[in-house]
């Protein structure tokens, strides 16, 4: 019998959160078993239980930890501008382009496995969605209100954004023509047509 290769203790809970994003990322969430998962990590299903109890905890412990990633990128982003409607947009459409290039799988698994999550946890991790997407709601309302945005249906303003943000983790390949900065560039400005935006 082959025997697992050593784990260090404290590394435990990373190996099985880096073999389910992997596996999930390949196989989808039905096509993968706790075993599967265990045996990518390197270690036995009694070590898996003890940080999961159950698939379906793992899965939403991936979903809700990259949901956060993501909200906390852009509330940073934020921060860091003042109030003009226009290049507050731009932070957010950046930290949006850099996460989904950076954390491509993990976007990928929190876009295809949402609807594989229980009700409860979909309930419960739908609060850090809506934060997300109150940033993005509240800044247009703003930009539109203060005539800098002249979109006349900013909530279909915010979610052609948003779409065509989170679509760059299908098809964008770093280290292609186009680079990181340009990406950046090329979706604000993409952002800022959407929204009719006056200077």
């Amino acid at each position: 019998m082959t025997s697992l290769p050593t784990v260090p203790r404290g590394a435990g809970r990373d190996a099985i959160t880096d073999a389910a994003r992997e596996i999930f990322a390949e196989r989808g969430y039905h096509g993968t078993s706790v075993r599967d998962i265990a045996r990518h990590a390197g270690l036995s299903l009694s070590a898996l239980y003890y940080w999961h109890p159950s698939k379906q905890h793992l899965l939403a412990a991936l979903v809700e930890e990259s949901t956060q990633e993501y909200f906390e990128r852009c509330d940073a982003a934020l921060r860091e501008e003042g109030d003009e409607p226009a290049d507050r947009l731009r932070a957010l459409v950046r930290a949006t382009v850099e996460y989904r290039v950076s954390r491509r799988v993990e976007s990928a698994i929190a876009a295809s496995e949402w609807r594989n999550l229980s009700l409860e946890n979909r309930e419960r991790l739908d609060g850090l969605r809506q934060a997300a997407t109150r940033l993005w709601s509240d800044l247009i309302a703003e930009g539109v209100a203060r005539g800098v945005f002249r979109c006349a249906h900013p909530e279909d303003a915010r979610r052609s954004v948003i779409a065509a943000c989170n679509a760059i983790a299908q098809w964008y390949e770093p280290g292609g023509d186009i680079t990181l900065a340009d990406l950046v560039e090329r979706y604000g400005d993409i952002a800022l047509r959407i929204v009719d935006h006056r200077g």
